[in-house]
């Protein structure tokens, strides 16, 4: 058998165990590893924290809705946005009318033709193919391993991943926390590379009258930094921004969220405060941990109602084999 299940009372030990974990390369067994197997989920899972979103966590995340208000938490798509590195996109119309007129009532219709990385641009939702560590297995070889041990080769395809697409992450409709760092520290924005700690966090929960203690498995934890203010000026928007680190990773292993997400391009603070590691935080909540990364997100609209608990809705596109998905989260009081 390739691998076997950890009893439930053991999970918040494993998961937080595998913050200890080195990044470096280290030689590990090809069927039991730092991170694999997922000690909740078992040996071939490729759903993550997605498994969270039970009926009971339904029912209980719609009880939430008291008004019917719908928050928008995504950002427009077009041209212009930020975006990471040389990622793109494009969309045009092949032609206005793109068809017609046909038939007797003369139709005409419009389409698109969009080209980019559209599951990492944007509002992007990072799935579980999306990020890996390169390490040496036991036998010598080196590898790349993703969620779950799932190794390079399990999971490399030229047209979509063979394993740990973006398909096999369930619909997530949960209750959504949103913890505002920056007005917890009475401010709009936080600066540039500011590492967000565990008493940063807890003094917003605090502020905002969230027991940490009634932080549940499968609760959707979104972070504000305010960064969402410079999504129209990209020089600012990517240089830099204020994030959490692994400090605060370690504390998201023993809440055990669905998902995460934040109003900035990585969620974690960047660069990290030691210069020897790029994105750790990717790696321990998504590679280790299966807790999905939703980023670009805006909260303006929370915020002016001073709403931090409410109906979280997304639901990732089912690309088959794709690393991510586009995103138009909302939120619903």
């Amino acid at each position: 058998m390739r691998r076997t299940l950890i009893r439930p009372g053991l999970v918040v030990a494993a998961l937080l165990a595998l913050i200890a974990v080195a990044q470096t390369a280290v030689a590990q067994d090809r069927e039991s590893g730092p991170w694999w197997p997922h000690p909740i989920w078992g040996a071939e899972d490729q759903a993550g924290g997605s498994n969270w979103i039970t009926p009971e966590v339904v029912l209980r995340a719609a009880s939430l809705v008291k008004t019917g208000k719908v928050y928008e938490l995504g950002q427009v798509y077009e041209h212009g946005m930020p975006l990471f590195g040389q990622r793109t996109y494009t969309m045009v119309i092949p032609g206005s009318p793109s068809g017609g007129p046909v038939g007797d009532n003369q139709l005409v219709w419009h389409d698109e033709f969009l080209c980019g990385e559209i599951g990492q641009i944007g509002t992007q939702f990072d799935g579980p193919g999306h990020i890996g560590t390169h390490m040496r297995l036991a036998d010598g070889s080196e590898t790349e391993v993703f969620y779950n041990g799932f190794t390079l080769e399990e999971v490399k395809g030229t047209y979509g991943l063979q394993k740990l697409g973006v398909e096999n992450i369930k619909p997530i409709f949960t209750r959504g926390i949103l913890i505002d760092i920056a007005g917890a520290k009475g401010v709009h924005v936080l600066e540039h590379s500011y590492e967000v700690t565990v008493a940063d966090v807890r003094q917003a929960l605090q502020r905002q009258g969230v027991e940490e203690s009634g932080i549940q498995p499968g609760d959707a934890l979104l972070f504000r930094y305010g960064w969402s203010k410079y999504w129209d000026q990209e020089d600012i928007y990517n240089l830099n921004p204020p994030g959490i680190g692994l400090e605060v990773a370690a504390w998201l292993a023993e809440k055990q969220p669905s998902m995460i997400g934040s109003d900035q391009w990585a969620t974690e603070v960047i660069p990290n405060p030691d210069p020897s590691l790029a994105f750790p935080v990717h790696q321990e909540i998504i590679t280790k941990m299966g807790i999905w990364n939703l980023e670009n997100m805006v909260y303006d609209t929370l915020i002016e109602d001073e709403v931090y608990e409410f109906l979280f809705v997304y639901t990732p596109i089912r690309f088959k084999g794709a690393t991510g998905s586009p995103a138009r989260p909302i939120g619903i009081r």
